[in-house]
């Protein structure tokens, strides 16, 4: 395993990608490709896996101090797995669209033999001897892996401010926040540090840090995607999924992370489509829903005109819009009961208390708190939501909202005690989609004046990724917003 910040770099060949033809000879670094190009040039054995992860590892040596999305770079392994998948092409043998892709995991993700920590210092030392589901299936697929991210502290917020490995940084504002929790891999495919990276979302920590730092975050219908090896925060919301620069990156993605895990108490049994070939449906007969309170209340003036204009584009996309008004969603004690339960064994030590960040343990101790006769009915009440927003897709195909109301704030005020130990309001618009258990997925729709990224929403039906993703690609084509990159040199 490598230590934390250490690098091999290398020469970057551009050969191969300017053998590739018109449209893709102009784009000489391998960096600035999606996931899609670089799978079909490695494919087309016009790009080495090998020069490919090189590249990588030149682009973190030279942005990641910046940027400090990375708390382990694996670069070691990632070119020993790029050369073992390199061979594997010379004898003939394809695994899939993710042979030779580099990627990142967050660090709550367990990694058999590699420093696994939760942004925390209470496991500041731990290394996992099991792979988590997801990761497992990901590296059968092909894909290498080039580190662990920065995230939130045991993601437990929505800054990536507090973190025992000091704040991520927003590529696009390195003195802004890059929303959280999975701010560090957001914030690493942004600014090109890795091919597509993994997050894990309870109430907002997939979409809200893409929409923060202007990529694609998808969390798919709870228990599609195994949490099994994920440091848990809420068993009954927590999800896994992609965040990539394109919608078809987090499709094919998906397509790998899916599927039943009979060691996970709350995956599902589902017939799984193909998600890419999906992207490609006709979209012109969705019916959308806009459910204007309290989504789209309090925003931040100019997410306000990203999304009226992003709406004008799906009208012309679908058969049109109508307001809609969503079930109530229950509190958060589900969240805070389990949460705590799975702290409660290092809280018990006065040592351990230590190592927690203040804001980080305050919470987790009123978490504490929480009765079982509470968190019995609001676990009732969560199941009974599941059933009755199913009713709203009835009359509508999908659902369109802001990813959050407001803009990333100042690092510095993210730090702030007095603050941070609130709740973000920014996870008023992703977290009721969590308490549904349905899919969501944030696109870019736009920028702040200040130059600050801005996200769209939309979401389906339990199970409904298909046309999720089959409308966030054609709006995605429509735009140009995803060709976006920060101006990090």
């Amino acid at each position: 395993m490598d230590t934390r910040r250490e690098f091999i770099s290398g020469s970057v060949s551009t050969a191969a990608l300017l053998a590739a033809g018109p449209v893709l000879a102009q784009r000489v670094d391998p960096v600035e490709l999606t996931l899609d190009e670089a799978s079909r040039l490695i494919r087309a054995r016009m790009l080495s896996p090998v020069e490919l992860v090189r590249a990588y590892l030149a682009r973190i040596e030279q942005i990641e101090p910046r940027v400090n999305a990375y708390i382990t770079v694996t670069a070691a392994l990632a070119l020993e797995q790029a050369e073992r998948l390199e061979a594997e092409l010379d004898d003939g043998r394809w695994r899939g669209p993710l042979h030779g892709i580099p990627i990142a995991l967050k660090d709550n993700i367990d990694t058999a033999g590699i420093l696994t920590t939760a942004a925390s210092a209470v496991l500041a030392s731990r290394v996992p001897v099991e792979n988590a589901e997801v990761y497992r299936r990901l590296r059968e697929a092909g894909a290498v892996l080039l580190g662990k991210l920065n995230m939130h502290e045991f993601a437990y917020g929505g800054t990536s401010a507090i973190t025992h490995f000091g704040p991520v940084h927003n590529p696009w504002n390195l003195d802004h926040i890059p929303g959280g929790s999975s701010g560090g891999s957001a914030a690493a495919v942004a600014a090109g540090l890795c091919c597509a990276a993994l997050g894990t979302d309870t109430l907002a920590s997939i979409r809200m840090p893409a929409a923060y730092c202007g990529i694609v975050g998808l969390k798919a219908t709870h228990g599609l995607a195994s949490i099994r090896g994920i440091i848990p925060v809420s068993e009954s919301l927590d999800h896994v999924g992609p965040m990539c620069r394109t919608v078809g990156d987090c499709a094919l993605l998906l397509q790998v992370m899916a599927g039943y895990d009979a060691l996970d108490p709350v995956s599902i049994r589902a017939d799984l489509p193909d998600y890419a070939s999906a992207l490609y449906l006709n979209t012109g007969g969705l019916r959308l829903g806009v459910p204007r309170q309290p989504f789209y209340e309090r925003l931040d003036p100019d997410i306000a005109a990203a999304v009226d204009a992003a709406l004008e584009v799906l009208g012309d996309l679908t058969a049109g819009a109508r307001d809609v008004t969503l079930p109530p969603v229950p509190d958060f004690a589900v969240i805070l009961a389990e949460g705590y339960a799975y702290h409660e064994q290092y809280l018990a030590d006065a040592a351990n208390r230590e190592l927690y960040d203040p804001v980080t343990l305050e919470r987790l101790q009123a978490a504490g708190r929480v009765p079982a006769a509470t968190y019995i009915n609001v676990r009732r009440e969560l199941e009974l939501v599941r059933a009755a927003i199913s009713q709203v897709f009835a009359d509508v195909d999908l659902l369109v909202t802001p990813t959050t109301a407001r803009l990333p704030e100042p690092i510095e005020s993210a730090q702030n005690p007095a603050q941070a130990s609130g709740a973000e309001p920014s996870v008023r618009n992703t977290a009721p989609f969590n308490l549904y258990g349905i899919p969501s997925i944030s696109i870019p729709c736009g920028f702040s004046g200040a130059g600050l990224p801005i996200g769209l929403q939309i979401s389906g039906p339990r199970l409904g990724e298909v046309p999720m993703l089959a409308l966030a690609h054609a709006y995605e084509q429509a735009t140009e917003w995803h060709k976006q990159r920060p101006p990090l040199a």
